[in-house]
């Protein structure tokens, strides 16, 4: 399994905090493991949350129309890239 990066590593904390996942431990969510339907068997109301906190955390939206939502939403390291790449740096 691919060591988490910190980015990966911080937005892993946030889902299992974010989603009361107290059986997780963050730094063993594979960043290459489908988010949805997999081990983690996440739906869509979770990913409603994960993009709610996501907004608060990184200070921009994640859309529910944005037409990347699968590929963004498919493993925590396409999440974490998206993040990475639209988050307000303070």
């Amino acid at each position: 399994m691919a060591e988490l990066t910190a980015a990966q590593h911080e937005l892993a904390s946030l889902i299992v905090e974010s989603l009361n996942l107290e059986a997780i431990d963050p730094a063993k969510i594979d960043p290459d493991a489908p988010l949805f339907g997999g081990e983690l068997g996440l739906d869509s109301i979770d990913a409603l949350e994960i993009a709610l906190a996501v907004s608060k955390r990184y200070g921009f939206q994640l859309r529910s129309d944005h037409p990347d939502n699968q590929r963004i939403f498919a493993s925590l390291r396409g999440l974490s890239a998206f993040v990475e790449a639209h988050r307000a740096h303070g």
